[in-house]
């Protein structure tokens, strides 16, 4: 095998990654190009026509550099990874965007990238000026604000202010976002582009805008300076302050730079008025230095270009852009006025919507209504049938009901009489017991002197008997004693025994009468108290014969009443016969009582 053999074979082509602010292309390019066939590339897909604006940049060792065209991509100090990765951004920034600045894709480039430079703080911006790009930038991404539409809370996900601004301030998100929606509502009618451009030509303005700044110092033991480069010239700061410049000489003012490459590379400026001093400043990084360079001669070469007469490319296009600016205005304008036709159409067609339910409704409303007088008609025709029929039946019933009354009032007389005699048969029932009550009284009073008599004659029988013995005790023995005994007279003992037999025949009747006399004077007792009984058992019923009475005539009232109303009359009131003949039953007891 030869030794060319064993050669690795290099490769054609390498890769090459392009990020752009809003897109990431991948390109396969040939090992020979050169930075300007990438470059070309890159601005043919994104369409881009105003290329002196922009460049190729990349990172190496902690800083960055901008792809040279004149020299091949591979020969340059551009990363070894694969792919190699490139950021296509503005190079040099125009003094004046809404004169420089042609088509819209460069002017919607700058805009993204001088939205991220204040964003990131690269550009110093107030808080009142950063709320009003705000709104600029929300009026290009959301369009006309529509409060139907964008709810509060909308803006939530997109960063539209520097971190710093929303620390100075202690606000919230919706205190924030109120601020901006107030300045978004009052852009109403503006297109992206203009909102885009209008952005810019507020940060155009900004003391940092479009500068890079380098440190550099005036002399080897100075203190470190800071060199701004920008479309105006150079400008020389001190370290702690970006905003003005200690020192500045435009670009119209000098008359050469020239660069020197020795132990320390030292920049000469030389004014233009030969009467003023050579400006010198030092820097040590090699890579820093060409860099300055390159942007020091790319912004001038525009300032230049910038007061000669445009050339027949820019001409066109800026003819173009002007005929593509007329022709959007007429598109937008015809959008716009079609919009409005349509909003208008929209408004008449709910307006319509709207009438033409309301009409409905209006019509369902009368068919409701005519329902329901058509029901309310045969309603109270009905009704009117029914009342008449209920007259002809309250006029039938009035007249039962007055027959009815009639009755009662005869039953009421009726009634009335038998109670007057039932409450004279009570008086004289009263009567009766009270002189029963009066006789059994006398009577226990004729027993208890009864009792008493007894009691006295048994005390003066008791006595007489005493004193009978004592003295039968005292003649007896006497008799014994001296005398015989003569012959009893015929009847003496049957004498004494009929006195003993009478004694005791008075024992015995006496106990009889008393006996008799108590059993009388019980019954007289019983007898009062069963009167009582049933005299209470009287006045009960008597007092239930006023109740129904009572209820008799309430009775007679409310049928009238009923029967006024169409109601069926209560049954008539019977007299209670079985009640009547036993109270007249018990009145001939008391009678024989």
């Amino acid at each position: 095998m030869s030794i060319l053999g064993l050669k690795k074979k290099q490769p054609k082509t390498f890769k090459v990654k392009v990020i752009t602010m809003d897109a990431e292309m991948e390109f396969s390019c040939e090992v020979k190009w050169k930075g300007k066939d990438l470059f070309d590339l890159v601005c043919r897909t994104v369409g881009l026509r105003e290329t002196w604006f922009f460049g190729l940049r990349y990172t190496v060792k902690e800083t960055y550099a901008w792809l040279k065209t004149e020299k091949r991509v591979l020969d340059q100090e551009v990363p070894k990874d694969s792919p190699i990765t490139f950021h296509f951004l503005a190079k040099f920034f125009p003094e004046k965007v809404e004169e420089e600045l042609v088509q819209e894709i460069t002017q919607h480039l700058f805009f993204l990238q001088v939205k991220k430079q204040i964003l990131d703080e690269e550009i110093f911006c107030s808080p009142e000026a950063s709320v009003l790009l705000a709104s600029y930038a929300v009026q290009a991404k959301y369009g006309d604000y529509e409060p139907n539409f964008h709810k509060p809370g909308f803006l939530a996900q997109d960063e539209l202010l520097p971190k710093r601004v929303l620390m100075q301030y202690q606000m919230t998100a919706d205190m924030w976002e109120e601020k901006i929606t107030a300045w978004y509502a009052e852009h109403r009618g503006i297109a992206r582009d203009e909102a885009e451009m209008d952005y810019l030509k507020i940060a155009q303005d900004l003391d940092m805008y479009g500068v890079s700044y380098f440190a550099i110092t005036q002399n080897k033991r100075d203190t470190d300076l800071l060199l701004g480069v920008d479309a105006q010239g150079l400008h020389i700061y001190s370290p702690n302050s970006k905003l003005n410049p200690n020192k500045s000489f435009p670009w119209s003012g000098i008359r050469n730079i020239s660069y020197s490459e020795k132990e320390v590379t030292t920049f000469t400026i030389k004014p233009l008025d030969k009467k003023k001093d050579v400006f010198k400043f030092y820097s040590s990084q090699l890579r820093v230095n060409k860099l300055i360079l390159q942007l020091c001669i790319g912004n001038h070469d525009l300032f230049m270009r910038r007061r000669k007469v445009d050339s027949i490319e820019v001409q066109q296009m800026k003819s173009q852009a002007k005929e593509e600016k007329a022709r959007k205005k007429v598109e937008r304008q015809i959008l716009a006025r079609e919009k409005q036709m349509r909003e208008e159409a929209e408004r008449a067609k709910e307006e319509m919507e709207r009438r033409l339910f309301q009409l409905q409704d209006e019509a369902r409303l009368a068919n409701e209504a005519l329902l329901r007088s058509e029901e309310t008609a045969d309603l109270l025709a009905e009704k009117a049938q029914i009342a008449e029929e209920e007259a002809k039946l309250l006029a039938h019933k009035a007249a039962e009901a007055e027959q009815e009354r009639q009755r009662i009032e005869a039953t009421a007389l009726k009634t009335k009489e038998e109670k007057r005699l039932m409450e004279q048969k009570m008086r004289e029932a009263e009567q009766l017991a009270v002189k029963l009550v009066e006789q059994s009284e006398r009577r226990s009073k004729e027993a208890d002197h009864l009792k008493q008599d007894l009691t006295e004659a048994k005390d003066a029988e008791r006595r007489a008997k005493q004193k009978l013995l004592e003295i039968t005790k005292t003649t007896y023995p006497l008799i014994a004693a001296y005398s015989t005994p003569p012959p009893p007279p015929e009847g003496g003992d049957l004498a004494l025994g009929s006195g003993s037999m009478r004694i005791d025949f008075k024992d015995s009747d006496m106990k009889r009468l008393s006996m008799e006399i108590e059993r009388e004077r019980l019954e007289y007792v019983e007898k009062s108290k069963h009167l009582q009984d049933q005299l209470k058992e009287l006045k009960s019923e008597i007092e239930s014969l006023k109740l129904e009475e009572q209820q008799q005539q309430q009775a007679g009232v409310y049928g009238l009443r009923n029967e006024s109303r169409g109601y069926p009359p209560e049954p008539p009131y019977m007299p209670h016969s079985n009640r009547n003949s036993a109270y007249m039953a018990q009145m001939a007891f008391f009678e024989e009582v």
